[in-house]
């Protein structure tokens, strides 16, 4: 089954009331998990930080990238009755950390199940082994990587996970934990992989979901999708090439003002997403070739038997202008037709009759 994310983000614009209403629609439509973003803004970026181009084009440009997210900033016991209301709603708390200090208050407050670490992130190796230490599972997303960027990064977390508190000397102990037995073996364990298109909103042309089955032939990990693409296609597209996750914006209004409404699918496209999933789950089936419950029942009248093309006396020789093939397949298969070319007939046939050995 296909874990999917409700990711609200800081799409709930500062408010923990409009939070709060987030986690309740999640639930209600059959998301597995809610995540949000955790970070002390001050910690997380420069005074003087432009923002990305898509922040300026959903909130203009009159204030800094800093002065945007202290506005979208929740505090510690905002996310601590969030956790709580998630779960009494059923749903599963997630957050993503983006500095040191939130990444210690997930783990050790809130104790959340796993950890995801964003595609801006996947350089910060100091960071990644951080979350490597916690022995927590781990989701990282691949947004703006090849395949290089990602080995190293999964070399670091590698790292991190066999080797609890010591700090690597170089890089290089990176590449020699990544390539050891027991690396790959940890990272199996604990790490999905995201592939990810980090444009808001991702265009059509550029999802390339071809690069799910790439990941997965590489890394041989479980693989998922954080999609920023407009609509439910390319989420569903995935699933279909057999990705474990998937992760998709959400919002209660896409004219709301913040950075990720109008990028992010509404309540009803969010429900629309999940159930065709669930769907496409059911559909996918165990890949084993069989004939179904529901097909049996057709065989009988859509096969065909051999029978008897005219009138035929017991001892003629079957040739083949005496037997034709017509439905239903109640009677010999075809399939042996030429073993009856040659043969004595056993009995008196008339014409349509099946044919029996």
């Amino acid at each position: 089954m296909v874990y999917i994310i409700a990711e609200a983000g800081v799409n709930h614009d500062g408010s923990i009331e409009q939070a709060y209403k987030m986690v309740e629609v999640a639930s209600d439509i059959g998301a597995n998990a809610i995540k949000f973003q955790t970070f002390k803004t001050d910690n997380l970026v420069v005074r003087n930080a432009e923002k990305a181009q898509y922040q300026k084009d959903s909130t203009g440009i009159d204030e800094t990238q800093y002065e945007m997210l202290k506005g979208l900033e929740l505090s510690f016991e905002n996310f601590r009755e969030l956790a709580r209301y998630s779960n009494n709603c059923d749903i599963n708390f997630l957050s993503t950390a983006f500095d040191s200090e939130s990444l210690k208050f997930l783990v050790e407050n809130l104790e959340v199940c796993r950890l995801k670490i964003p595609s801006g992130e996947i350089t910060n190796a100091p960071f990644l082994i951080q979350h490597a230490w916690t022995g927590k599972d781990i989701i990282l997303s691949t947004g703006m990587c090849d395949l290089c960027d990602i080995e190293t990064a999964l070399g670091a977390i590698a790292y991190g996970l066999l080797n609890k508190s010591a700090h690597p000397d170089g890089s290089d102990d990176f590449l020699h934990a990544y390539y050891s037995e027991a690396g790959r073996r940890a990272l199996k364990e604990k790490v999905t992989l995201l592939h990810c298109t980090s444009e808001y909103p991702a265009p059509s042309n550029e999802m390339n979901i071809r690069v799910i089955d790439s990941l997965s032939s590489c890394f041989g990990l479980d693989i998922g999708l954080s999609d920023h693409s407009n609509g439910i296609n390319a989420a569903l597209c995935a699933v279909s090439r057999g990705v474990t996750m998937i992760e998709k914006h959400f919002t209660l209004d896409k004219n709301l003002k913040g950075p990720d409404h109008s990028s992010s699918l509404d309540p009803t496209e969010l429900q629309s997403m999940i159930s065709s999933i669930k769907e496409i789950n059911v559909m996918l089936g165990d890949g084993v070739k069989r004939p179904t419950q529901s097909e049996l029942k057709n065989r009988v009248s859509t096969r065909k038997s051999i029978v008897a093309a005219k009138e035929i006396l017991k001892g003629e020789i079957l040739t083949e202008d005496k037997l034709t093939v017509k439905r239903p397949g109640n009677g010999l298969s075809p399939i042996y037709f030429w073993n009856l070319i040659g043969t004595s007939a056993n009995q008196n046939y008339e014409k349509d009759s099946l044919i029996v050995l």
